[in-house]
């Protein structure tokens, strides 16, 4: 049985990577593919590309490659995307307006099926057919859906707050665009999304990088 726990998480996210390279292939109607184009497709070497897979398994067939329909069947079921998962969305401001039209969140198995806010001016509009409720429901409206993870896009102020209610409402997993660390308690996936944290260390890199090339 495959031990999940001994994965490293940067081979999860380039088995994502792969997963959706692998989809664009199966879309063209391409039917088999080596481990060298798909290293060259998504920008890495050919071994890392087998090292990868074999965590989970022999996938391919030795000098015939990889059957792309098999493949991508075997990874989305990996990563456990062969089944659907109830996202609610708390904070509908510009950045969730823009997260709640991502169209790759519903391709990928990921549905919203609520939305969270406290303006007045937008409780009770729609989004995609699902009213935005008031954050006072959000514990009993949670729980109604089964709703496995929850998205945070509020302040900064209000973030733990609303990391608490989505636990009490049963979430599993917290993915938060608010700059600003999150307690959960044990058993809580939480992965936090900082743009400007992001932003920041492209400047370093791009500085670092200006002023190398000012010294040669």
């Amino acid at each position: 049985m495959l031990n999940r726990l001994k994965i490293p998480e940067v081979t999860i996210m380039r088995l994502s990577v792969y997963s959706r390279y692998i989809a664009e292939l199966e879309d063209k109607g391409i039917i088999t593919i080596a481990s060298n184009d798909i290293a060259k497709g998504v920008g890495v070497t050919p071994p890392q590309v087998r090292k990868d897979f074999a965590c989970f398994g022999e996938f391919g067939t030795r000098g015939v490659g990889y059957n792309v329909k098999d493949l991508h069947r075997h990874i989305l079921r990996i990563l456990s995307l062969d089944v659907d998962w109830n996202m609610a969305m708390v904070g509908i401001g510009n950045l969730g307006l823009a997260l709640s039209s991502f169209r790759g969140f519903l391709e990928r198995g990921f549905k919203i099926t609520s939305f969270f806010d406290n303006d007045q001016n937008k409780i009770g509009t729609f989004i995609n057919g699902v009213e935005i409720l008031p954050v006072t429901r959000l514990v009993e409206v949670v729980k109604k859906n089964h709703t496995q993870i929850g998205i945070i896009s509020v302040p900064a102020g209000y973030a733990q707050e609303i990391a608490d209610l989505l636990v009490e409402g049963g979430v599993q997993a917290i993915l938060n665009f608010a700059p600003v660390a999150l307690n959960v308690q044990p058993g809580i996936k939480l992965r936090n999304v900082d743009l400007a944290v992001n932003l920041e260390v492209l400047t370093f890199n791009v500085s670092l990088k200006s002023k190398h090339l000012t010294k040669i």
